[in-house]
């Protein structure tokens, strides 16, 4: 089992897409459905011959993975992360000793 699980993720390569190379489709549908997002990565997707493009837009904190296929037809929304920025870790002044 383990085994054919590797060889799925071994058929899926996945490539880097400057956003500027991304078909007008994709983009005019982002700024019409995502008013306000911009778009943060884009990879291409090639699994079993099929190919996709998974775009990550960000508006502020949110950040949403779209799919999208060949021609730049909207597939669905793979997920969205809500989040903030986490602060920085608080540091205790270590004592110093007088000698």
């Amino acid at each position: 089992m383990v085994l054919v699980m590797g060889a799925l993720v071994v058929n899926a390569q996945k490539t880097p897409v400057k956003v500027a190379d991304l078909q007008k489709s994709i983009t005019d549908n982002i700024a019409k459905d995502y008013v306000g997002f911009t778009i943060k990565e884009a990879t291409q997707v090639v699994e079993n011959n099929v190919v996709t493009f998974d775009v990550v837009v960000v508006k502020g904190t949110t950040q949403e993975t779209l799919c999208y296929d060949n021609t730049g037809k909207f597939l669905k929304k793979m997920g969205t992360k809500v989040g903030t920025a986490k602060p920085a870790p608080k540091t205790t002044p270590k004592p110093t000793s007088k000698n």
